[in-house]
């Protein structure tokens, strides 16, 4: 168990999501990472899981090197230029963020 746990860690978030997701099936082997990854995939099968790892582990470096607050800034600044302040605000307002930062979105 200690080898399989080291080696989920060293896959960091993508690992994670992917354990977890074959724990849920209820399978075992090659049938649990093939449902797996087709469940995360969604109507994109089986490589849309493999693309939704991938997207997950850029993400989560992301979110380690800059920080939640910094990328959430830079995403809403940038989503301004297109969409009202309205509805950037009614959006924020649902987010499970700190009301801190709530405020420092809606003031961009």
């Amino acid at each position: 168990m200690d080898e399989v746990v080291r080696k989920v860690a060293a896959l960091g978030l993508p690992g994670v999501l992917l354990v977890v997701t074959m724990a849920t099936t209820g399978l075992v082997g090659a049938a649990a990472i093939t449902t797996a990854l087709a469940t995360l995939g969604g109507p994109f099968g089986m490589l849309g899981g493999i693309g939704l790892l991938g997207i997950a582990a850029l993400v989560s470096d992301a979110l380690g090197k800059y920080g939640i607050e910094t990328i959430l800034i830079a995403v809403y600044k940038e989503r301004r230029r297109q969409e009202s302040r309205e509805r950037l605000c009614r959006e924020i307002d649902g987010l499970p963020i700190s009301s801190d930062l709530k405020r420092k979105l809606k003031e961009i």
